[in-house]
């Protein structure tokens, strides 16, 4: 009885309420998205005809080919351009190594859309790469729309991902082995392919997943450059927004079989992952060396071109916001007109953007403190359980999700469509983990024994837990928060389903722009997003104490 009642502490009601706050807005709308799949939008009577008219049309099938297509590609991409930079990086001595890493980092940080809208305006049809080829060398080079343009900007987007999960397994190899392979003459590809690839496995499959689920969830990129290279969360998109022809227990039901998809390829990368996992610790971790002679102007040559390539939308997107315009064509010069105009016709989307961010970021940073001392310092079922519920929203997709909270909360008895309030609330479950995680990592260091030596003296659980424990991790909780930011000012897939025009965010505003052709203003906008991301950075930098992101 007595220990019964020990575990029905102040703790106990916390994981009731984190618990309960799942299951209402995250569990309850995909179990709506569910039922509404399995039942006649006219008739409301249980059918299958949701699915057998997406696997029986080509068209439907089309769009899932075209998905796995480009998500395979990007992944396998990312990770054969990625590695070898993390590789790179780690073992060679590069000039500016420190700036590299932060502007790798700026250009994952931005919308995918952001980039295709970008290299539209260099690779487009008029763009200025494409027209300088041709008045140099008279040559029409193939223009960025289609698949190969999804493939390109996507793969720019995401390889940083990689960069940065790779960079960090690197970081936990002890030089040793590899020295002990150099002396049994296992040098060059044969050494990394034989000793560094096996070790780092788990790792290139974790960060292949994010990528995979990233581009698979991607809608943004194919609607603005696909020009009918059409995917699932366009399909998604215009089944459940079309005024003509649209309907939403089709793109339901077209929902549930992503997001069984998703979840499948979620729960094979764990297996292998668990399956190759090794356990590693740095003693005598590598060290960067400096490279002689055609070695060290190769790897400085992929580097920096690389580095060049992932920022170039974005710096020439900043570029643009500085010219002039006519209505809505650039012409010769420079001003802050496009600033204005951006603050004159999209200013409450500005305000939007900062309102719901900083409402957002207050209740991850109190609910990530609470879910990562339940699931790291409570062990047991119900802090496995609640763990595996903070991973789901890693498996569906943004736009999914806003699907979800819209067909759950548009109806009484509580009606939250059209607010900020259901915009908010995406937004934590979406971004939440990224501070969870941050904290937990934080807090794995932190020995029980000093709660136990604060409790044995006097002080109640939760005053050692704010007085002794939160203090401790705080430099986690701000960096995950910080990076929670960063993604949610850059959220766009979510966004785009939930808004309203008294909720416009920033990337929305964006993408609306560069639909109506007003490159100017989404130029402006672009790159105020772009000074936010790269100050939030700076910030975390500062409050972590470190020089770089890994993950």
């Amino acid at each position: 009885m007595i220990g019964r009642m020990r575990r029905l502490d102040i703790w106990s009601l916390i994981t009731f309420f984190i618990f309960a706050g799942y299951l209402i807005f995250l569990a309850l709308p995909l179990f709506m998205l569910l039922i509404k799949s399995f039942f006649d939008g006219t008739t409301g009577e249980f059918s299958l005809a949701y699915f057998y008219k997406f696997f029986s049309k080509a068209y439907y099938m089309n769009a899932v080919w075209n998905s796995l297509k480009v998500t395979v590609c990007v992944t396998l991409l990312s990770i054969l351009v990625a590695g070898p930079l993390a590789y790179i990086m780690t073992i060679a001595k590069i000039k500016g190594s420190g700036t590299v890493r932060i502007l790798i980092l700026i250009s994952s940080m931005s919308a995918p859309f952001i980039g295709a809208y970008a290299w539209i305006l260099l690779l487009g049809r008029n763009g200025v790469i494409t027209n300088f080829i041709f008045d140099v060398f008279g040559f029409r080079m193939p223009d960025i729309y289609g698949f190969s343009g999804v493939l390109l900007v996507l793969t720019l987007q995401l390889s940083p991902l990689i960069f940065m999960y790779v960079s960090g397994a690197l970081k936990n190899v002890d030089n040793s082995l590899m020295e002990a392979a150099e002396s049994m003459n296992c040098t060059g590809l044969r050494k990394m392919w034989k000793i560094l690839v096996p070790l780092i496995t788990p790792t290139l499959l974790a960060g292949g997943l994010l990528v995979f689920m990233r581009a698979f969830a991607d809608f943004g990129t194919p609607m603005l450059i696909g020009e009918g290279f059409r995917t699932v969360p366009v399909l998604i998109f215009n089944e459940f927004i079309s005024e003509v022809g649209g309907d939403d227990g089709f793109a339901a039901a077209i929902s549930v079989i992503v997001v069984l998809f998703a979840t499948t390829v979620f729960l094979l990368q764990k297996f292998v992952a668990n399956r190759k996992s090794y356990s590693m610790s740095a003693l005598n971790p590598i060290e960067p060396k400096k490279l002689k002679g055609a070695a060290n102007w190769a790897a400085h040559l992929y580097v920096y071109l690389f580095t060049i390539l992932a920022m170039m939308p974005q710096t020439y997107v900043a570029y643009t916001s500085f010219q002039k315009t006519s209505g809505k064509i650039f012409v010769d010069g420079y001003s802050l007109g496009s600033y204005r105009a951006a603050f004159s016709k999209v200013g409450d989307s500005i305000y939007n953007t900062f309102m719901m961010a900083g409402i957002t970021i207050i209740i991850i940073t109190i609910a990530a403190v609470l879910i990562a001392y339940v699931t790291v310092k409570r062990k047991g079922a119900v802090a496995n359980l609640l763990d595996t519920f903070t991973m789901l929203p890693y498996i569906v997709p943004g736009s999914i999700l806003g699907i979800a909270l819209l067909v759950t909360f548009n109806q009484e008895p509580l009606v939250l469509s059209g607010s900020a309030v259901i915009l908010i609330i995406a937004f934590v479950i979406r971004r939440l983990p990224y501070t969870i995680r941050s904290s937990a990592a934080v807090l794995h260091q932190v020995n029980d024994s000093i709660e136990e030596a604060a409790i044995s003296l006097g002080a109640s659980t939760m005053r050692t837990f704010f007085k002794i424990t939160v203090p401790m991790m705080i430099s986690g909780v701000f960096a995950g928060a910080i990076i929670s930011w960063i993604s949610i000012i850059t959220e766009l897939s979510t966004s785009i389903i939930l808004y309203t025009g008294n909720t416009r965010t920033m990337t929305v505003a964006v993408y609306t722009e560069v639909v109506r052709g007003n490159y100017g203003v989404a130029a402006a906008l672009s790159t105020m997003l772009t000074v936010i991301t790269v100050v939030s950075l700076l910030l975390f930098f500062k409050l972590s104490g470190k020089k770089e992101v890994t993950m």
